[in-house]
């Protein structure tokens, strides 16, 4: 009888365990309701699988870049999804650059997310539930997108006067159904659907300037007398100076005392002595340039005029001569008014060449002329030993240290020798070996021809000492 007892207070123990388990999971479960509902499984059937791996690939790179995968997982999760898949032609060739610019912002990722949302209704609509599809139907259906922050957030659906289907009013369905899932479909359309929101933060967004009409005008003209514009004409952000770099230039110092106005008068689209100031400093941390640094700054005013330059939207190169190259300049090299300058002249090219851009260009053509901001010299550029040699015998120099600073409009390449024009090199050596070689011919004396006439008369009467 004890045993009996016993065997139902330990069934009962049991009973009442198993109900405070289940009690207490019930609990669990019901303060954590969305903890199964935040963990969304998407099957390998998705419509998100599927859009992922089809062939509109652009569509799924945007919606990669958007991070509006976990948005719309949990919408599948919820109800069946309709999306309007633009084909790649028409992100990738009809897309305005500037409009596409904007969505890939960081900034923008807001608006990114806008638009993809807006081809994205969470309905099924197939082509059999199209509006129109019976005669008797109604012809256009609005259907809610997944943009909730749109406030025209209602895409129509219409079909055209030959019965083509048609979203927004404005693209058309070229691939109706191209890919159906259990959880959605996919629709292929001709364009991209913009929101009205999207388009105006696009329009705020965009330069004044490029939006702006201009009226037609003709060329600028220059004036032949003062090498400068006649009426100035607008020169658009970023865009080459209309004068060449000869007429920018500053007249020497026999001419005027200031540095003459470049084209663009006052409107810098750069920071050109900024720009200087950092190639100089490189310069001096560098090592090695410290004599052409304080010929830039120190001795001349080339510095400023370079900084003029680089600010009207010129582009430059240095050849940088180094410090052992600078020691070998003489005296007599540097103490005409202007040397300095015209030696530096020389080794400034009008254009924005690299170590690889020239390498590249000597072995292609052999020799190469580059103009020099030293009218009418040009500096000759040949490869030699796996470099870049400049001019020729003597007074060559080797491309020594490449690519001291690039910044897309100044380029410092280090030499190891000042270069001088050819006409100069040519000139040198015959003033230094003509003092030299040159004797002085002494011509003998020669008597008249009266002289000599009368000589031989007196002859005749008798012997003159004089005549001998």
């Amino acid at each position: 009888m004890s045993s009996l007892n016993y065997d139902a207070l330990n069934f009962k123990l049991i009973f009442f365990t198993i109900l405070l388990i289940n009690a207490t999971a019930l609990t669990n479960q019901n303060q954590n309701p969305k903890s199964n509902s935040t963990q969304t499984q998407i099957n390998s059937n998705s419509v998100l699988v599927a859009l992922l791996d089809s062939h509109y690939t652009e569509l799924s790179e945007l919606v990669e870049k958007a991070l509006l995968l976990q948005t719309l997982e949990q919408a599948v999760s919820q109800h069946n999804i309709t999306i309007f898949a633009p084909n790649n032609e028409a992100l990738e060739r009809h897309m305005d650059p500037e409009f596409k610019r904007f969505l890939l912002e960081p900034g923008n990722l807001k608006s990114l997310q806008k638009l993809l949302l807006f081809h994205i209704i969470p309905t099924r609509v197939g082509s059999e539930q199209w509006p129109g599809q019976d005669t008797g139907s109604v012809a256009v259906a609005h259907h809610k997108t997944l943009c909730v922050e749109e406030s025209e957030n209602r895409l129509p659906l219409t079909r055209g006067n030959s019965g083509e289907k048609i979203v927004g009013g404005l693209a058309k369905v070229t691939r109706p159904d191209d890919v159906t899932r259990p959880d959605g479909l996919i629709h292929g359309i001709e364009r991209l659907l913009v929101p009205r929101s999207v388009q105006e933060e696009f329009n705020r967004r965009r330069s004044l300037t490029s939006i702006s009409a201009v009226l037609p005008e003709g060329a600028p003209v220059v004036d032949p007398r003062t090498h400068r514009l006649k009426k100035p004409a607008p020169v658009p952000a970023g865009a080459p100076p209309v004068l060449p770099i000869y007429d920018a230039m500053a007249p020497g110092p026999s001419l005027a005392p200031a540095p003459a106005p470049g084209p663009g008068g006052a409107r810098h689209h750069f920071d050109g002595e900024s720009q200087v100031k950092d190639f100089i400093q490189t310069l001096l941390h560098y090592g090695g340039y410290n004599e052409l640094a304080d010929i830039l700054v120190n001795l001349t005013s080339l510095a400023t005029e370079m900084g003029r330059l680089v600010s009207e939207g010129y582009v430059l190169t240095v050849l940088a001569p180094n410090d052992e190259a600078m020691a070998k300049l003489t005296t007599d090299q540097l103490s005409d008014p202007g040397a300095p300058e015209q030696i530096m002249y020389y080794h400034l090219i009008p254009e924005y060449q690299t170590e690889e851009s020239m390498y590249n260009s000597v072995r292609r053509f052999g020799k190469v002329q580059y103009d020099t901001l030293r009218l009418p010299h040009k500096v000759v550029a040949e490869e030699a030993d796996g470099s870049v040699k400049f001019g020729s015998g003597e007074g060559s120099a080797y491309l020594f240290d490449p690519d001291i600073y690039t910044d897309g409009r100044i380029s410092v390449q280090g030499i190891d020798g000042v270069l001088f024009p050819v006409e100069e090199t040519r000139e040198k050596p015959a003033s230094k070996v003509s003092p030299a070689t040159a004797t002085k011919v002494v011509a003998n004396q020669r008597r008249g021809k009266l002289l000599e006439v009368a000589c031989s008369v007196a002859g005749v009467f008798g012997h003159f000492t004089s005549c001998n």
